[in-house]
């Protein structure tokens, strides 16, 4: 093969496999194109419509910033340690880090960078190189058949050049390795001068290293896989997912100042040596004074890569020379116990069937293992050691709320890593679990209580490790326990629910099935959820809670309309009242009351502006929801006259849960009246009070808390709890003071509501109740 042809073959397959990447990453979708006339086959079923490519777009543009900045940071943190300490340190303590990393910056720009500085760049850039070969690495399962390889070596093409086009597509089609290095070495650049030629060289010293990484992954995954057993290819995956995570952890760790890190000692002391490696050299053509030694590093650099591409092409081809198969795909196994060894009587074991056999392929593979269970306190206690806090872990009781959120970060990671992967772990075998005679969402849900209970376990530990170290048990302790603890199975089925959006069982690669557009949402929703350890008021905690468990379930509510149609490309589940829209009618709900009234100019709380805010706000909200719901048209829609139920058939109804909630609201404002919290002024402007009251209220947010809310949490289970969670809703959003008697007037009306089918019934409870309210304390 000539070298024209060698090198066609190299890009057309590198093309290939960079247009399969787009494809299964979605960064690029296919839509419309002109049928074929004359073709009398069927065309193919039209996808569901996605904007995940545009999400997908931003977050990455936002990890390459972030990163970006991470790495500039972690430089000119180097440069402060190594060559202006005393100056940087002034800088930090009188003005602020930011005055500092401006100074370092203008420094650096005039002077060129330090043997110290250029060593521990060095350094730098070999813990990001070693990240982009590990993470890859851990992702792939190797114990599998590389099926993609055993259909290239069909291709007339040879062995040799099939390599070399595997190298160079996983050179580019690295998206770990592109984040860990490119950023550096654009950062390195830039300050070696380079100006706008930044990014430009920056990539191409980073594609210098990537190839290294690909080769090296290469002969991990391709090699090994025909050396070694399928159970020490899934060790030594373990020990890739174990090694990366601390690795990474060190390579950014410069970007905080510390001065007591052994990670800055090690940075130091890195020897001179290492800048005339691959990684040092990278270094040197980047930041070099002159562009003659800029040059003379580039050349130096571009010949030991290919000196070390050459060497490890000889070496697969050496491991190659018997072929690209070692053994069928069937794994070797023990004779089991012959059935009539298993009869006998029936002992308890724990869990389900479901759980059970969870758990056994939880030993079985320990890859699976080490990342669902191990990975978690390994970056914990990756980051106290680079920190150079690993001693303070005596001192974690005494800060009750970091132990807490420390507790549930844990938690909440290991729920990112075992049930948010639910679908995902059962493979190509996923359609067995709808062949099952019961439905695949009670089968999700009992893996999220298996690994909700698993997860639970290191907040118990954490709790117990501080408590051991500062025995100090007191009540706000328990309270932070308690909203951990009530943390971890809510965000259990949050991680199931969100794993079955980000789940896409038609992706032909298993690190594709994956969206992890989701994961970063999960972990978004986690750090939301830690406002409630920090938060002032307990009222304020236990409405996070709420709220938080009212998304849970509105989640699991859609992942459950969702998956009967997972399986199908082109059909999707047909549109339904959801707790979902309630939550998002009641946010708008009150956020158009804000913002009427600042428009209207008048002060919040006067009664008028709050009138016309509550009706106009009330009006929009429910005019577009029914507008939306005919556009979609959604079935289950909440009317005020019940097809089946005029309006005496909702008095009827209303009249003993008007009773029961009047008679409940006048005992507790009887209780109520001789203490600091019962009102000394009476309302003025009685016929605005009425309106708002007994009119705008009753009407608008019935529609919204027990049509939409109860209606849809009506569809996740029984009556009764899905009266309790609609009232505790209900009550969260009014003053605490009034929470007793608001809870039971959401249980009455939701009963109310049930009975009738009718908005009608909810309604006339909920103005007699404000009617009678409104009376005693005007007779008060």
């Amino acid at each position: 093969m000539n070298g024209r042809s060698f090198a066609g073959a190299i890009w057309l397959l590198a093309r290939l496999r960079l247009l399969r990447l787009l494809n299964m990453t979605a960064a690029v979708q296919f839509s419309g194109g002109k049928r074929n006339a004359e073709g009398k086959s069927r065309a193919a079923s039209r996808g569901k419509k996605s904007s995940r490519w545009l999400l997908g777009l931003i977050v990455g543009a936002a990890m390459l910033f972030a990163f970006t900045t991470m790495m500039r940071t972690s430089v000119l943190n180097l440069h402060c340690k190594f060559d202006s300490t005393q100056r940087c340190v002034k800088l930090a303590a009188t003005h602020s880090a930011e005055r500092m990393h401006e100074m370092a910056s203008a420094h650096l720009h005039a002077n060129h960078f330090s043997p110290a500085l250029a060593a521990a760049a060095t350094l730098m850039l070999l813990l990001m190189w070693l990240v982009s070969f590990l993470l890859p690495l851990a992702s792939k399962e190797m114990a599998q058949a590389d099926w993609d390889l055993e259909w290239l070596v069909t291709l007339p093409v040879e062995r040799g050049t099939l390599l070399w086009a595997r190298v160079l597509e996983r050179s580019i089609a690295n998206p770990t390795g592109i984040l860990a290095l490119w950023p550096l070495c654009m950062v390195l650049a830039w300050y070696g001068n380079h100006g706008g030629w930044a990014p430009l060289l920056g990539a191409a010293a980073a594609f210098a290293l990537l190839m290294l990484a690909a080769l090296m992954r290469t002969l991990a995954d391709t090699g090994l896989r025909l050396s070694l057993p399928a159970s020490q290819l899934r060790n030594l995956q373990a020990l890739a997912s174990v090694l990366s995570m601390p690795l990474m952890y060190v390579g950014i760790s410069y970007s905080t100042w510390s001065n007591n890190s052994f990670t800055l000692d090690w940075a130091r002391s890195f020897p001179a040596w290492t800048l005339w490696t691959p990684p040092g050299l990278a270094v040197q053509a980047l930041t070099a004074a002159t562009t003659t030694a800029a040059l003379q590093a580039a050349a130096l650099l571009c010949a030991q890569v290919a000196a070390l591409l050459l060497a490890g092409m000889a070496v697969l081809r050496h491991q190659l020379r018997g072929g690209v198969v070692a053994s069928g795909a069937r794994e070797a196994a023990r004779r089991g116990k012959s059935a009539a060894a298993a009869v006998g009587p029936q002992r308890w074991r724990i869990g389900t069937v479901l759980q059970r056999r969870e758990l056994m392929l939880l030993g079985r593979d320990r890859n699976f293992l080490v990342q669902s269970l191990l990975i978690p306190v390994v970056l914990i206690v990756s980051q106290l050691l680079v920190s150079g806090r690993f001693s303070s872990i005596t001192l974690l009781g005494q800060n009750q709320q970091m132990m807490a959120a420390i507790a549930f970060g844990i938690g909440s990671y290991v729920l990112l890593l075992s049930a948010f992967q639910s679908l995902n772990t059962e493979g190509n075998a996923l359609w067995m679990l709808y062949t099952f005679p019961r439905p695949i969402s009670a089968l999700l849900k009992e893996k999220a209580q298996l690994w909700g209970s698993l997860a639970m376990l290191y907040p118990l530990l954490v709790f117990a490790i501080g408590l051991a170290y500062t025995p100090d048990f007191n009540w706000p302790l328990l309270g932070y326990i308690a909203i951990v603890l009530a943390g971890i199975p809510i965000y259990a089925l949050i991680a199931v629910s969100l794993g079955v959006f980000a789940s896409d069982p038609q992706a032909q690669e298993t690190q594709a099935r994956v969206r992890p557009t989701y994961a970063y949402l999960y972990m978004l929703l986690c750090g939301l959820y830690t406002y409630a350890l920090y938060a002032g008021d307990w009222l304020q905690a236990l409405a996070i809670i709420i709220l938080t468990a009212a998304l849970a379930l509105a989640l699991w509510q859609k992942a459950q309309d969702t998956l009967p149609f997972l399986l199908d490309p082109g059909a999707a589940p047909p549109a339904r009242v959801a707790l979902s829209d309630g939550l998002i009618a009641a946010m708008l709900f009150f956020v158009l009351q804000h913002l009427v009234a600042m428009l209207m100019g008048g002060a919040p709380g006067r009664l008028s502006t709050a009138t016309f805010a509550f009706a106009i706000a009330g009006g929009t909200v429910y005019a577009l929801v029914r507008y939306l719901y005919w556009r979609h048209k959604t079935a289950g829609i909440p009317v005020i006259f019940g097809r089946q139920s005029g309006a005496w058939a909702g008095t009827v109804h209303a009249l003993p849960a008007a009773l029961a909630t009047c008679a409940f609201g006048a005992l507790y404002m009887w209780l109520l009246r001789d203490t600091p919290w019962w009102p000394r002024q009476r309302p003025h402007g009685l016929h605005l009070v009425l309106l708002l009251t007994v009119l705008a209220a009753p009407l608008f947010e019935e529609f919204i808390f027990r049509g939409l809310i109860f209606g849809g949490l009506r569809r996740l289970g029984g009556a009764l709890p899905a009266a309790a969670a609609s009232a505790a809703l209900f009550a969260i959003v009014h003053p605490a003071v009034s929470m007793a008697p608001v809870f039971v007037l959401g249980v009455c009306t939701a009963w109310a509501y049930d009975r009738s089918k009718s908005l009608l019934a909810p309604m006339l409870v909920h103005a007699t109740y404000n009617a009678m309210v409104v009376g005693v304390q005007v007779a008060l």
